[in-house]
């Protein structure tokens, strides 16, 4: 049986608890959040994930999950922590450094060192091995195993993902590829793939930036499509019937955690190379301004317009808020000199996550001048359309998520993709 250290008690690091304890490993997590250790500790969690307060609560229940705000001593090290981006868009691995350096005094020869945060390119390399050969650790001759394990698993899904999808292990040598796969496998049922750090670090990157590349120029065409007078969304529909495109949907910008970010990781290694990457972060981070500019055309003839605003998450049917398009939007909204009346209504996020006072729906909506999709829940997807025409002063719906079900009565639901035709109220 291994002793499993976790540093990093968030949204990765705490299902990877979870599932190793399950597995039978002994599985110490830690994090400096006190209120995560309280929680933890008591068998309830600050996340919200399908199934993972009932595991959790079990493993600890069963003693193979502790908590601290200290490493202890272990066979492996896991490091799941944060990696944002400063004010420049240049990469903060400032936690992970200082979590690799707060399981220094707990090192034993033959030990591993795991990096499952979304790093730059070289990290590992360059910044993690130099920490533990200062320490008098010869990464090379594998005293010490190191690798990078990069997540690639999506809120709302993590239990699942993380258990079947394909993992990739990036050794700083192939000994060290090796023995971190006999770590995962103790749960994984997916197949697993060893290769170097560096391809590893660059994979996971790829992955993103693949996906914010295709996300722009759906972006692009949207906003294309209003100028031209064309329904961006049956573009995509035929344009996707070829076998070798795959277009995605435009929507009000790009959120989360990886996909906003992880670009930029690159970016900044290789910035006179990178020109797409960086028109595509351009393009996305401009749908919110996008999206503010439709509101303020259609409500141009108001004084001190209300809005409803639906969804604050950053994808459908989660709470997470994390880098949301929608949380901008709001902001740009409030700010605004024209004084709207912003009223938001989120299913899953709570007041507690946000600076903003969450509404119910009906409220939200009643005497609104103009209702806002933001986020794709599945409650938007399946809702009575009529209560836009019931509660609104006027029933004007602008859906940037193309979620809604087909307008009833007087209600004017008008797609991102697909407003070339909108009409400002009061004229």
């Amino acid at each position: 049986m291994k002793n499993i250290c976790v540093v990093g008690l968030g949204h990765i690091g705490l299902p990877i608890s979870g599932v190793l304890a399950e597995a039978g490993m002994n599985v110490h997590g830690v994090d400096i959040d006190e209120n995560v250790i309280d929680n933890l500790q008591g068998g309830s969690i600050l996340i919200e994930e399908p199934g993972l307060e009932d595991l959790i609560r079990g493993v600890v229940k069963s003693g193979r999950l502790t908590a601290g705000g200290k490493p202890e001593k272990a066979d492996v090290f896991i490091v799941a922590v944060p990696t944002p981006v400063y004010d420049d868009e240049s990469a903060n691995i400032t936690y992970v450094e200082q979590a690799v350096k707060s399981i220094l005094p707990y090192l034993n020869k033959g030990n591993a060192v795991i990096v499952e945060s979304t790093v730059p390119p070289r990290t590992i390399q360059d910044k993690v091995a130099p920490v533990l050969e200062e320490a008098g650790w010869d990464v090379a001759a594998n005293e010490i195993y190191l690798a990078h394990c990069p997540e690639r698993v999506i809120p709302g899904s993590v239990m699942k993902e993380i258990k079947e999808n394909t993992l990739i292990i990036g050794g700083y040598t192939k000994e060290a590829a090796a023995e971190v796969a006999e770590v995962y496998k103790l749960f994984l049922e997916g197949e697993i793939i060893e290769t170097t750090a560096i391809t590893a670090e660059m994979s996971k990157l790829m992955e993103n930036t693949y996906r914010d590349v295709n996300i722009a120029l759906a972006n692009e065409l949207a906003k294309i499509s209003a100028e031209l007078d064309v329904n961006a969304h049956e573009v995509i529909r035929l344009a996707n019937v070829h076998p070798r495109v795959e277009l995605h949907e435009p929507g009000p910008g790009v959120g989360g955690h990886c996909i906003p970010v992880d670009s930029y990781f690159v970016i900044e290694k290789a910035k006179d190379v990178s020109p797409l990457m960086q028109t595509a972060r351009e393009i996305n981070n401009s749908m919110p301004e996008f999206v503010l500019s439709q509101i303020e055309k259609l409500t141009r003839n108001i004084s001190n317009p209300k809005i409803a605003v639906f969804g604050l998450s950053y994808k459908g049917d989660v709470d997470d808020v994390r880098g949301s398009p929608a949380i901008d939007v709001v902001f740009k909204l409030v700010n605004n000199k024209k004084n709207y009346k912003v009223f938001c209504h989120d299913p899953y996020v709570r007041e507690d996550q946000v600076p903003l006072r969450i509404h119910p729906l009906e409220e939200s909506l009643e005497k609104a001048d103009v209702a806002l999709v933001l986020v794709d829940h599945s409650e938007y997807k399946k809702m009575d359309t009529s209560i836009f025409e019931d509660r609104m002063k006027t029933p004007v719906v602008l859906d940037m998520r193309n979620c809604l079900p087909e307008a009833k009565g007087d209600t004017r639901i008008y797609p991102i993709g697909d407003l070339s035709g909108l009409e400002v109220l009061g004229e």
